[in-house]
């Protein structure tokens, strides 16, 4: 039996009400926990982009994407493993000045994790980190005995390694619709 792995889906829409609910319900139904979902526009007019980020076999994970792909407003489901994508996410972290005793300490930190200061006020600093999960997690854990005061993290944003464009693979799907 196959292990479970992260995989990644990037699933073009139109832009509906109710079909994020529809596609959790999917993921719902078959007892998997999203990691990270994000929504935005794609390099197609009116269509949308969702990223979704979950662990399950590869089998499980093909049979979801199909399952996505029977849903009216879905265009196209593609699944990719981590080496077949680029992915990114993006972290804020909130640390308080007062806490700062030592600011030499945190620039450092700071710059060994190629992050950089996006905001600073009087009684706090933001830093934003861009980088994948692991990363931006190390960056927590470096931060957080300085007094962390807020953190968030993006879900991740993905596009895949092969040369794939996306229109005209849209445009086949819709001639392969047209002659069923």
């Amino acid at each position: 039996m196959e292990g479970k792995q992260r995989f990644t889906l990037s699933i073009f829409t139109e832009n509906v009400v109710g079909l994020t609910n529809r596609i959790s319900i999917i993921f719902t139904r078959r007892k998997l926990n999203i990691e990270s979902l994000t929504t935005s526009a794609s390099e197609i007019e009116n269509v949308h982009r969702f990223t979704i980020v979950f662990y399950t076999t590869k089998d499980q994970a093909e049979k979801v994407a199909k399952q996505i792909e029977k849903q009216i407003d879905v265009v196209r489901c593609f699944v990719y493993e981590d080496s077949e994508i680029i992915y990114q996410e993006i972290a804020l972290y909130k640390v308080a000045v007062d806490n700062l005793t030592d600011s030499d300490a945190v620039e450092e930190i700071v710059r060994k994790n190629h992050a950089r200061i996006l905001a600073a006020k009087a009684d706090f600093i933001v830093i934003e980190k861009t980088g994948h999960k692991e990363e931006t997690h190390t960056l927590y854990d470096a931060l957080k005995p300085y007094g962390l005061m807020q953190f968030g993290r993006s879900g991740r944003i993905a596009l895949s390694k092969e040369r794939q464009e996306i229109s005209s693979l849209l445009a086949e799907f819709d001639q392969e619709d047209t002659i069923a």
